[in-house]
């Protein structure tokens, strides 16, 4: 039985700008075949069991020639899998996916190619840069900037081509650069005609360098800027200086360290990333649920006995209810209970089980859960709360208080994770992070432990705390604290740091 490969384009390098049947293909796929200007974001699309084969290239470096990729992918479709090639930008522009194609056709093997949003007009997109405009230019070429050196000749028309078009991109040209302008001057371009090289474009290590096909040359080679980079040439480029807006994102280009466990990690680093930032993912934790469930089953097995159900974390809701579930019971085991959640994330949480919080405190912390019921008579009345082990005993000495029976039961605890934190750390021991976040106190205290006695290398970046609790631990184990959030959330954080950075750039 034949299985099938679906030739797929990636986009330009921002992830969120896959289209959706490319998205489809890699959560269906068994085998995917990616690039090396595929962003790794992508490949959690993958199903676990899916057989992940990188055959990127570079300059004077191919993991595999392309007759070995093309062969590959029939070896793959042969037995039986559905086969995604993974390329950058579009599969059939500049990007060997006819190739591809050719080599599939002459095995009988069946395959679809789904087109990707081309880097040829994103990324000047990205620059501020539209290709076409009534008042600029009425014409585009696209040309590969690097040729098969196997071919002698150029077959480019430079005679043609320099004044044949209004607005000329060069993809893969950052090596040929002099040798095009040379071209574009000696066959009839004025040499004062705008150029802009775009590095790493649609990501946040966008760079952009602006001149005239006269000095663009010099002026790139005193930038250090390298591959991956596009050219264009033409008077559109003097509309960035108008309509930039990606490189103006109040993150732009930050590096910013992301503390939180790994699962929960997304949100907090897709709201950096939609401000600009370029986000560092160092998961200091993991979330273990306790394997002894006793006595969570016994308070379960009483839930008619409380009024009150304390959550004081989406963690605590989800493991709360996953072990109802577990159980064979579901919400309506809940009855008259009330219940309280510490924020809107964990009044969120509640709402996926079709749950709304009878009470959410003004101040997302566990004092303020507290307060909240100063006014209220809990004389003999039992609360629930399930929450992390290791939590502070404030909240619940506070109740107690007030008269109510409290049973604490400890569900889960933040422990180190196993992998993944390598690159996080070399990179702030290396002095390459801008902005350090924490979302909790364990975030703290897992990655002054990472760090050992390099601790302080924290300190020499600015570090932004979710909230009074979070950065009251910093400030016991020496970290310095620049930011605390004054919403207690994800957004309330991302927030506080944008609010920073701009106090920064007004001082400097």
């Amino acid at each position: 039985m034949k299985g099938k490969v679906y030739l797929v384009g990636a986009g330009p390098g921002d992830p969120e700008l896959i289209t959706l049947k490319a998205a489809r293909c890699l959560a269906e796929a068994d085998v995917v075949i990616y690039d090396r200007l595929v962003d790794n974001r992508l490949l959690e699309e993958v199903p676990a069991k899916a057989e992940l084969i990188y055959v990127g290239k570079k300059v004077g470096y191919h993991t595999l020639t392309q007759s070995e990729i093309n062969q590959l992918l029939v070896n793959k479709a042969k037995e039986g899998k559905t086969v995604v090639r993974l390329k950058g930008g579009d599969p059939f522009l500049l990007g060997r996916g006819g190739e591809e194609a050719e080599a599939l056709v002459e095995n009988n093997i069946p395959f679809e190619v789904v087109p990707g949003v081309t880097s040829a007009t994103a990324v000047p997109a990205y620059a501020g840069i539209p290709v076409t405009h009534r008042s600029f230019a009425s014409s585009l070429a696209i040309i590969t900037g690097h040729e098969d050196p196997t071919k002698g000749d150029s077959s480019i028309a430079w005679d043609k081509l320099a004044t044949g078009a209004d607005t000329l991109v060069f993809l893969m040209g950052m090596g040929n650069l002099a040798q095009i302008a040379d071209q574009l001057i000696k066959n009839g371009r004025s040499p004062s005609t705008p150029v802009a090289v775009i590095r790493d474009g649609t990501t946040p290590r966008q760079q952009t360098i602006v001149g005239t096909i006269a000095d663009i040359a010099a002026k790139v080679a005193n930038s250090g800027i390298e591959s991956p980079a596009l050219i264009v040439v033409g008077d559109v480029v003097r509309l960035r200086e108008r309509l930039s807006w990606f490189d103006n994102q109040p993150l732009f280009g930050k590096r910013v360290l992301v503390t939180r466990a790994r699962k929960q990690a997304s949100i907090l680093s897709q709201l950096l990333a939609r401000q600009g930032a370029l986000t560092v993912e160092l998961p200091t934790i993991e979330i273990e649920v306790n394997p002894d469930n006793k006595e969570l089953d016994r308070a379960i097995a009483h839930l008619p006995d409380y009024s009150w159900l304390i959550f004081t974390s989406a963690n605590g809701v989800e493991i709360f209810f996953g072990r109802l579930r577990a159980l064979g019971r579901d919400a309506r085991e809940l009855g008259q209970i009330k219940l309280c959640a510490i924020g809107p994330a964990t009044a969120a949480a509640l709402e996926r089980f079709g749950l709304i919080a009878d009470r959410i405190p003004p101040e997302y912390v566990s004092a303020a859960i507290a307060d909240s019921f100063r006014d209220e008579d809990l004389s003999g009345k039992r609360i629930l709360l399930p929450r992390a082990a290791g939590a502070t005993p404030e909240l619940a000495n506070r109740l107690g208080q007030f008269g109510a029976k409290i049973d604490e039961v400890a569900i889960y605890r933040a422990v180190s994770p196993k992998s993944g934190t390598e690159d996080g750390k070399q990179m702030l021991l290396a002095g390459e992070i801008d902005i350090t976040t924490f979302t909790s106190s364990s975030t703290v205290e897992h990655l002054v432990s990472l760090l050992g006695s390099n601790w302080e290398a924290v300190n020499r970046t600015r570090v932004a705390c979710i909230g009074p609790v979070t950065a009251a631990t910093a400030a016991r184990l020496g970290v310095r604290v620049d930011v605390v959030a004054k919403e207690h959330t994800i957004p309330g954080l991302v927030q506080a740091v944008i609010e920073d950075c701009r106090k920064c750039e007004e001082v400097s």
